[in-house]
């Protein structure tokens, strides 16, 4: 299940918001469209929209591969400051695109068409690499999974969110595909609903057991004993470990520390923001509030109600037991843990 990868000179998006009744696969060729892409939520999840993103830019530099060099670089730069300004929260966008600015500064000498291959090369690697990372990562996280878990995860942390596999639901394949007996609680996801429409989707494609539950749920099933541990994906991780995630994720946080249930949290290095002292600086996408007026097209709040629709939530490190990576597990304390990453 890819949600974005490239073939026969175009790049397929899964449209995500159609999932779980249609499916439908769209073809870009456009840095202007594949943005926009990005925007609407075609394609979403943090590893997903970083590789999307370095295609974004290669097919940028396929449009303008013919100016002079001097206007080829004016023309880059705008093509990086779009698919920069599509969403604000997720760093693994910015990482791609600096990724791909770098690849274009270390081949200055090269006229603009010989980058383009390069730069090809680089979007390529962007993706095989988002693939084994989560296929290392949910090894690394299936030794924290016992027989019999049942566990809870928030949004859509999938092979929808990535290239293929997935973070926390990569942890929960591999766990499965180790012979471990578990099952799965997946909070619907207000307003964008990814866990109903996505997570559960792909639970029940790959025979593993989910049951989906709305977002206020949560914490009585918690009480009741039926969640063992909970595990959500990443979109920015500071370097003292406090985690942005999907709005409700923090909720998530503060039950599983009451009830005293393990929170983790499956991310690869590239979420993490190494520069980004906390989770006070990570800057919160707003969306259209019509997100939450309607359901399906169907309007269930009154005209001129106030609303606020924040798309993101940061999570203390103090409530997350442990984050899962492509390089091992990293336990607290994070400030100390989390720069040896980098290493």
């Amino acid at each position: 299940m890819k949600p974005v990868y490239f073939e026969e000179g175009k790049l397929r998006l899964i449209d995500q918001t159609k999932l779980p009744t249609e499916f439908i696969v769209y073809s870009y060729t456009d840095y202007r469209e594949i943005a926009k892409a990005i925007v609407d939520m075609i394609v979403r999840g943090a590893p997903a929209i970083g590789v999307t993103a370095g295609y974004g830019v290669y097919f940028g530099a396929l449009e303008y591969q013919n100016e002079p060099k001097d206007v080829f670089y004016v023309k880059m730069k705008e093509v990086c400051e779009l698919l920069a300004s599509t969403r604000p929260t997720a760093v693994n966008l910015f990482w791609a695109i600096k990724r791909m600015e770098d690849v274009m500064a270390a081949n200055a000498d090269k006229e603009p068409a010989e980058l383009v291959a390069i730069l090809k090369q680089e979007a390529d690697a962007i993706c095989a690499e988002d693939i084994q990372m989560c296929r290392d990562m949910g090894k690394h996280g299936a030794e924290l999974i016992h027989e019999g878990d049942t566990l809870l995860t928030h949004c859509n942390a999938g092979a929808l969110a990535t290239a293929d596999y997935g973070t926390a639901l990569g942890v929960i394949r591999a766990a499965h595909e180790a012979g471990k007996n578990i099952s799965v609680y997946a909070d619907e996801t207000r307003p964008f609903l990814q866990g109903a429409r996505l997570t559960a989707y792909e639970l029940q494609t790959d025979g593993i057991p989910v049951t989906l539950i709305t977002d206020n749920m949560a914490g009585w099933m918690m009480k009741l004993g039926k969640i063992d541990g909970v595990i959500v994906g990443a979109d920015r991780i500071a370097a003292n470990g406090d985690v942005a995630n999907k709005i409700g994720t923090y909720s998530v946080s503060v039950l599983a520390k009451a009830h005293g249930i393990p929170m983790y949290v499956a991310a690869p290095t590239s979420t993490i923001d190494f520069e980004m002292q906390s989770g006070d600086e990570i800057v919160i996408e707003q969306r259209d509030c019509r997100e939450i007026s309607h359901i399906g097209g169907v309007q269930v709040a009154p005209d001129g109600v106030n609303m606020e629709n924040p798309a993101f939530d940061v999570t203390p490190h103090q409530n997350v037991t442990a984050i899962i990576t492509e390089k091992g597990v990293v336990y607290p304390p994070y400030d100390l843990n989390i720069p040896k990453l980098k290493e």
